[in-house]
């Protein structure tokens, strides 16, 4: 992988003094990134090379909290010590992996995807909003409504990816419910108030096509997949994403990071089964989709998911990398479901009887059914067809209603056998019907029999 870091002109600050030294920390990482490839003298080079952006961080570091403290800058304290924990916590594990290590190839790509990260989150989140590039205002927060709480926090978060990665976002749900899209990324971070220990769950989902676009764009990655250096890369800049949103929240502008998690679907799924969510977001940036969520305190099961910690950060992204290849190459191969009822009971019954063979989505209304399929186009939706609001003759009339949408093929799974209600909705094309109160072998051997005629 040739990486290179592309320094952009809206990255500038204004400040001469921290521009110039930006530019110089990306030149490291880039002259690290090309030293990476060498094998000759490659343990030398890095060491030499570490020690020199080591050094640059360390000036960089006392340069800019000296300019910060000459204008009485307000978030001077809280930026010192982002500086702090990053110079005593994160660069002495990643140094103590590399020597352990003997300077491996995978020590080497963690150190970089984290720096990598780090320096990407820093210079386009925090650097950005002290020298009054962003023109957010933490202070009307104190005030606002929780519907305004809301909407102020979609514009930040838009603002953040505009500022960024010059991406126009635009929410398309503020109800997300956890449906999949595309091959996701799910981020959980966990962040804990040191005055009274209070919690406060994050999750991020991220198209994998949305990272590529980003974070390996900037990084000047030239694949259109992941790898554990993007991972890495990807964390630590999410995790300076994250921060800045939350100093915009009553009371949690000290809150501080206690655990992450990179979660599959499935445990991503288990959250939003019990949770009570405090915000659910989902946004379009053109370049792919991504959510960002708040929940109440909520921990995952014990022995779910391991903390990534700095020991172990670098096997647990190889293992999550892994486990979303062979979940990729299964999926690849089977057909996708979407079940649509109101019951809890019917959806996970169904579930239970195909996930064996098909790929599954749940929705438990039209609306819901709707986004998706926007989200994960089906092939083929088992649709409900008495549900409240929205019933299932009134979701098919808005499914054929687009031409995205209108050759997919839709089966009414219903407990009415009365020929009115087949008649009524003849003019919209389902593909069959299935009684809900038939055997669960019959209504599997005919959802098999209806792929097995539809090869195509």
């Amino acid at each position: 992988m040739e990486s290179q870091f592309a320094w952009l002109e809206e990255y500038n600050i204004g400040v001469p003094q921290i521009d110039k030294e930006h530019q110089q920390l990306f030149r490291i990482i880039n002259k690290l990134f090309s030293l990476k490839e060498e094998e000759k003298q490659r343990q030398w080079a890095c060491q030499e090379g570490v020690k020199f952006f080591k050094s640059h961080a360390m000036n960089h570091f006392a340069d800019e909290e000296a300019y910060l403290e000459s204008i009485h800058c307000e978030g001077r304290e809280k930026h010192a010590r982002l500086h702090q924990r990053f110079r005593e916590n994160t660069l002495p594990a990643l140094e103590k992996e590399l020597e352990q290590s003997d300077y491996s190839p995978d020590a080497v790509e963690h150190f970089l995807g984290v720096c990598a990260g780090w320096l990407i989150g820093h210079t386009l989140t925090e650097d950005l909003a002290l020298m009054g590039k962003d023109k957010q205002d933490s202070s009307k927060w104190d005030s606002l409504l929780m519907g305004e709480n809301l909407a102020e926090i979609k514009r930040v978060i838009a603002q953040l990816v505009f500022d960024m990665f010059r991406l126009e976002s635009q929410v398309i749900s503020d109800v997300y419910s956890g449906e999949k899209f595309g091959q996701g990324v799910y981020y959980r971070l966990v962040y804990g108030s040191p005055d009274d220990g209070q919690k406060q769950e994050i999750f991020l989902v991220f198209e994998e096509k949305l990272l590529v676009n980003t974070v390996g764009k900037v990084m000047g990655i030239q694949t259109n997949r992941l790898d554990t250096m993007l991972v890495h890369a990807t964390r630590y800049t999410a995790r300076q994403f994250v921060e800045r949103v939350m100093k915009y929240l009553p009371g949690m502008a000290s809150y501080e990071l206690k655990e992450e998690n990179l979660l599959n679907y499935d445990q991503f799924q288990n959250v939003f089964k019990t949770a009570k969510l405090q915000v659910s977001l989902l946004f379009d940036t053109g370049e792919g989709y991504f959510s960002y969520c708040m929940i109440a305190p909520h921990l995952l099961e014990e022995g779910v998911v391991k903390p990534i910690e700095a020991r172990n950060a670098m096997s647990e992204v190889e293992e999550y990398l892994a486990e979303r290849e062979v979940q990729k190459q299964q999926e690849s191969t089977k057909r996708k479901v979407l079940i649509v009822d109101d019951s809890m009971t019917i959806r996970e019954g169904m579930k239970h009887l195909l996930e064996a063979d098909y790929e599954i989505a749940l929705a438990e209304s039209g609306v819901a059914a709707i986004r998706t399929i926007t989200l994960n186009r089906p092939d083929l939706v088992l649709l409900d067809y008495e549900m409240p609001v929205c019933d299932g003759r009134q979701t098919l009339e808005m499914l054929r209603s687009e031409k995205a949408f209108e050759d997919i093929p839709v089966i009414f799974l219903t407990v009415r056998r009365d020929p009115e209600s087949m008649i009524k909705v003849m003019p919209l094309k389902p593909a069959g019907y299935l009684f809900k109160d038939s055997k669960p072998g019959e209504l599997k051997k005919s959802i098999d029999t209806f792929f097995e005629k539809n090869k195509a």
